[in-house]
């Protein structure tokens, strides 16, 4: 089982992984909160040589299904950005999240706009990583907020060798989905989860808000967390509180 972290852009990712003694670690290639394109790591190398696996999570702007083609338009070109970034840095995806519609949009519009992301860049030669498209918390119209939205976003993108999932357990809780036979329910639906996204909740089930907790600290129960990374079968990534990231690892480790 490999088990990380979240790390912070202002480090060398290497340095703080093996301090923390994790198998792979997620980092953002790019300002989160910006469209500014990727410029060369710094320590690009060290990433690439080291043993630790590294997953890159996108901008959190992105949203591919979008019917507005003032943003639909520079979410495709930074999945395309990002992700060739991701390659160089020997990266195993690109976490994308989910994206959502406006009120009264047509949402197997924006599922088919999540097709048209994938068939284009098939034509160019694919993305160099594989995308891994990551549930969401809130909003009535969410494309992958709930199994069925899921299930519909899958039918469209599911037959891309290179679409991939990553289940966020704080989002799926926040979102209205029972925890217990999760993965089973899921798998059901893609095939596959490729990444985990560990992290407790703030706040009560069902509540559509993303506010993450630390493992023991939170509204779930954190055997149920534990119990859902072995049964996943995937690496997974804390996105939890930085001063409570040991502690949680050290959680995990003994579970």
């Amino acid at each position: 089982m490999r088990v990380g972290a979240h790390l912070r852009q202002d480090e060398n990712p290497i340095v703080t992984a093996e301090e923390l003694g994790i198998d792979i670690f997620q980092m953002f290639v790019t300002d989160p909160q910006s469209w500014k394109k990727p410029q060369p790591h710094p320590h690009a190398t060290e990433i690439r040589e080291s043993p630790i696996d590294v997953v890159v999570h996108s901008s959190y702007q992105i949203n591919v299904a979008s019917l507005n083609n003032r943003l639909r338009m520079p979410s495709r070109k930074a999945v395309e950005e990002q992700a060739k970034a991701a390659a160089e840095l020997g990266a195993i995806g690109l976490v994308v999240h989910g994206g959502h519609l406006k009120d009264g949009e047509d949402a197997a519009e924006g599922f088919a706009n999540w097709r048209k992301l994938f068939e284009r860049q098939e034509d160019k030669g694919g993305f160099g990583v594989p995308i891994l498209i990551e549930n969401t918390a809130g909003g009535d119209h969410a494309m992958a907020r709930t199994l069925e939205s899921i299930e519909r976003l899958w039918d469209a993108v599911g037959d891309f060798g290179q679409a991939g999932f990553c289940l966020d357990t704080c989002h799926a809780w926040a979102g209205g989905e029972d925890l217990v036979g999760l993965v089973e329910r899921i798998k059901a639906i893609t095939g596959r989860i490729d990444l985990i996204h560990l992290n407790n909740s703030r706040d009560e089930f069902d509540s559509g808000r993303d506010r993450h907790a630390n493992l023991e600290s939170g509204q779930i129960d954190a055997e149920v967390l534990a119990e859902l990374m072995k049964t996943a079968d995937a690496p997974g990534v804390l996105e939890t509180p930085g001063e409570g990231i040991a502690t949680d690892l050290e959680y995990l480790r003994s579970h």
